[in-house]
């Protein structure tokens, strides 16, 4: 396809990056806490981490892994954490020993967790206090050896540290009990860590630096093989499309967004440690009172976000009253942003909502519109520098411009594979190379792309994958069912939610059992908030359930 996007590429944009500009993320992160020594990286609760603290807590909890643990060179450490100044330290740390991070999200289920410890071969856990009765649970058939425990007051300090630590456990006992055997406290792997030398290790581009797992169509979650090249190739190609407005000047930017999610990785992450920025991580952004009050007390120049944030922030009349006259970028990603929404922020802020597009697949940016876009235009954006892409249909031929196809990407920012799944890589790529995205899109003659349907019937809550095969098998666990389909139906708070079709095989089940079935074994996101019983439900001819027909009545 010929790149006619380029030609609507505002000024001073660049074609291609130059992939080369850093070694790994590693020698990202050396090159900004050597130059931003002095300045906050990092402010949660009160609290707040300098680039130099940074530094030297993320060398100790590398020693930690190096000199106590002994992990060799590609070593899988799991991280289990929220928005936390742990979060930093212990990624950091485990990529300068030249481990591999997986990404895991607190609020799994024992059996998600089992699932993804298990296929990655992590060995070493970091895990919030608050979940470690989930991770007892899921330890059987992996294997995890060492568990690091974290505490929310863990680096706030005294006496302030000790005391959120003992409510949170005592008063507000929000710590279930758990009986894990050889756990290591968080702050005694530091002190630890302090009393060895780190030992800089060699790690390229071509080195894996994150397995990062995503939804799969036969309901298997994969492991994404995302390399420092690819991460860095993402957080260049983003650079290079706002530096012409985030500068090295001192930007602050709201992270309310897990850092364990790729968008947060790259967008809020990375790309702020190269400017030298200060990240205001919300450890609980559901809590919309106490999430304004921080925003109250700390004026942002950046946010990004999912629409269903957007919307409940707009809601807020605390938030309406807030000055905007610092911000410069508003990005909502992970899912689609609601014209309503945008039209609203814009009204509010004075900023027009940037809609960005991505994959977990791609590090994840693909499009972005343009940060200085007037207003709203519908459209998913264009493709950013050194980033091929193709609209094919069914039979991978290229569709003239302006019907709708197949999006397919090749670029430095695509994953090098899934995680000992062969054939599932083989699928996703085309015999030239492109990745198919399973996203069924139109571009216009400006190179403007816009997102028409998923190829999948991947559901979005909130901007997190939901894939209905493996809500159905957690519900086709319920001996009452026989039969069993999910989908995605529109949701005003989520974007979408879960509604399963249920054949039952006993009479007497009920939506209520299902769910509660559902709530034991899944995520709080993928638990379906509605359930339709039928006599039967739509099929093909070799009997696959017409999940299309479902959505459409």
């Amino acid at each position: 396809m010929e790149k006619i996007w380029l030609k609507s590429y505002p000024p001073g944009i660049p074609v291609e990056i130059d992939p080369g500009e850093y070694g790994s993320l590693v020698d990202l992160l050396e090159r900004s806490v050597a130059r931003f020594s002095e300045r906050v990286a990092y402010l949660n609760m009160g609290a707040s981490l300098t680039y130099g603290q940074l530094d030297e807590a993320s060398r100790r909890f590398a020693a930690y892994l190096q000199s106590v643990l002994k992990l060799p060179r590609g070593s899988r450490v799991a991280i289990m954490l929220p928005n936390l100044l742990q979060y930093p330290v212990c990624m950091f740390g485990a990529l300068r020993a030249g481990c591999v991070v997986v990404n895991c999200n607190p609020m799994y289920t024992a059996r998600e967790l089992q699932h993804q410890l298990a296929d990655s071969g992590a060995e070493t856990i970091v895990i919030l206090e608050n979940f470690a009765h989930t991770l007892e649970q899921a330890l059987p058939g992996t294997a995890i050896r060492h568990v690091v425990m974290a505490r929310l007051g863990d680096m706030l300090g005294f006496p302030k540290g000790p005391a959120i630590n003992f409510f949170v456990k005592h008063v507000l006992r929000k710590v279930p009990a758990w009986r894990l055997e050889a756990c290591t406290d968080f702050r005694d792997c530091l002190s630890a860590g302090s009393r060895h030398r780190f030992e800089p290790v060699t790690v390229t581009r071509d080195d894996i630096a994150f397995l990062q797992y995503t939804g799969g169509t036969t309901g298997v979650s994969k492991g994404a093989m995302l390399t420092h090249g690819n991460m860095l190739a993402n957080l260049l190609q983003a650079h290079a499309w706002v530096r012409s407005v985030v500068t090295d000047d001192g930007e602050l930017i709201v992270t309310a967004l897990p850092l364990y999610h790729i968008f947060a990785m790259t967008a809020n992450c990375f790309l702020m440690i190269r400017v030298g920025a200060t990240n205001l991580l919300i450890t609980n952004p559901r809590d919309i009172p106490a999430f304004v009050a921080e925003l109250a007390r700390h004026p942002f120049t950046i946010v990004t976000g999912v629409n269903t944030l957007f919307n409940a922030l707009l809601n807020d009349e605390r938030f309406r009253r807030l000055d905007f006259s610092r911000l410069k970028v508003s990005l909502g990603g992970g899912t689609a942003v609601q014209k309503p929404v945008a039209e609203r922020w814009k009204a509010l802020t004075g900023k027009a909502l940037i809609e960005a597009y991505g994959l977990t697949e791609t590090s994840p940016a693909v499009t972005v519109n343009p940060i200085d876009l007037p207003e709203y235009n519908g459209a998913i954006g264009l493709p950013v520098p050194s980033t091929d892409v193709v609209i094919r249909n069914d039979d991978g031929n290229d569709v003239p411009l302006g019907e709708t196809g197949e999006l397919c990407v090749r670029g430095p920012q695509v994953m090098k594979g899934y995680y000992n799944q062969p054939a599932e890589t083989t699928a996703v790529f085309t015999p030239d190379g492109f990745l198919r995205t399973g996203d069924l899109v139109a571009m216009n003659g400006d190179g403007y792309l816009r997102l028409v349907d998923r190829k999948k019937d991947l559901i979005l809550v909130s901007g997190f994958n939901v894939y209905p095969n493996e809500v159905e098998e957690v519900a086709a666990m319920h001996p009452g069912v026989a039969d069993v389909a999910a989908i995605g139906v529109p949701d005003a708070k989520t974007g979408e939610a879960v509604k399963l079709f249920v054949v039952r095989r006993e009479p007497s089940l009920t939506a209520e059992q299902l769910i509660a079935l559902c709530r034991a074994n899944l995520t709080r996101y993928k638990v379906p908030t509605q359930v339709e019983f039928r006599d039967e439900l739509p099929k093909t001819n070799i009997g696959k359930i017409l999940r299309r027909a479902l959505r459409e009545g």
